[in-house]
């Protein structure tokens, strides 16, 4: 599951949205994730079945992040 720079998240928010939808992220990790996003345009910030990955690519998206299609 990818998540995509944008124009209208914070650094916080979106550290926040990860380490609260994404198991074994915590907000350090969240934003070592938002670095990621912001430098290089995207991350990969989860990997696994397509049912789970549906299910946190909604929560993340309700959250306001940007997110990649799911292929």
């Amino acid at each position: 599951m990818i998540v995509l720079n944008d124009d209208h998240n914070t650094f916080d928010g979106v550290a926040f949205a990860l380490a609260a939808v994404l198991p074994g992220v915590d907000f350090d990790r969240g934003m070592a994730f938002a670095n990621r996003i912001h430098n290089s345009g995207q991350a990969v910030v989860w990997t696994g079945e397509r049912e789970t990955a549906e299910l946190y690519w909604e929560q993340l998206q309700a959250h306001g992040l940007t997110m990649a299609p799911l292929d």
